[in-house]
């Protein structure tokens, strides 16, 4: 099966939607047009010099060159991670928190799929590397902003609660610890329900691009079924810690609850 390409004049058709869309949100007064075209316009720009650096990287599979643009990926991953958070930490625990979660759980289990799973030789192949550290930092992102944002706000709303359960002497493991399990459960939620409906409600990403480059479909459903799997290790790992890292951050060292460790965010 031959691949067809796409000219710029097929995606320029394809980009009237996204005009579309924002001539609906400023007919309807959504007050998001602006953001629509501004990240249509990123993700443009974005996508083509990855395109360009990965055709550099792919033809020299240079080990430095590979490691500086993961370690983009994942500090762009941790940047977002912040911004999504209606109540942040400051300083740089608000960035540190999700970023250090991110490169245990996603270079962990991506390191663990290109040397166990698939056998990459050499490992740091770019052709593989760079897709599945992307796929694991994209979702894992998503699963620990949901986490620590639903950890925060919840913090922050039950502030009464928490103080009330460390004057009767619990711990603030204990006192906190209905708040955690709560946040590593929406953390959870999105790639428990990609699982839930693959294949029924549709056909994920990466199979639907091997389908559309000519692989069998049997062979990618076998990849995409490994990369689901791998995505919610991954995402379980990485909300996992970051909701125990968050969490405590929220205490200081004789217990007590630091709101003021938290300041106001945004969140679109």
């Amino acid at each position: 099966m031959t691949m067809i390409h796409l000219s710029p004049w097929d995606l320029g058709i394809a980009s009237i939607l996204i005009f579309l869309l924002a001539g609906m949100s400023w007919r309807l007064r959504l007050g998001v047009e602006r953001r629509v075209l501004i990240a249509a316009s990123r993700s443009a720009v974005q996508l083509t010099l990855v395109g360009m650096v990965l055709k550099l990287l792919f033809a020299q599979t240079n080990l430095a060159l590979i490691g500086l643009m993961a370690l983009v990926m994942l500090s762009v991953a941790g940047f977002e991670v912040m911004q999504r958070q209606k109540r942040r930490y400051r300083g740089g625990w608000g960035y540190g928190i999700g970023a250090f979660s991110m490169f245990l759980s996603s270079f962990s289990v991506t390191l663990m799929a290109l040397t166990v799973v698939i056998g990459v030789e050499p490992w740091y192949q770019p052709q593989y590397l760079i897709p599945l550290l992307g796929m694991m930092l994209g979702n894992t992102m998503n699963g620990v902003a949901i986490a620590l944002d639903n950890l925060t706000r919840q913090a922050w709303e039950s502030r009464g609660k928490i103080e009330a359960r460390l004057l009767g002497g619990q711990s603030w493991e204990t006192a906190i610890q209905d708040i955690r399990r709560d946040a590593l459960r929406s953390g959870l939620i999105p790639i428990v329900n990609a699982m839930s409906t693959a294949g029924l409600v549709s056909l994920p990403g990466m199979m639907t691009g091997q389908i559309l480059a000519g692989s069998p479909p049997m062979e990618a459903a076998k990849y995409q079924l490994l990369i689901m799997f791998l995505i919610s290790g991954g995402t379980g790992l990485g909300s996992m810690v970051a909701v125990w890292l968050g969490s405590r951050r929220l205490f200081d060292d004789r217990q007590r609850l630091r709101l003021d460790r938290l300041a106001d965010g945004s969140k679109f």
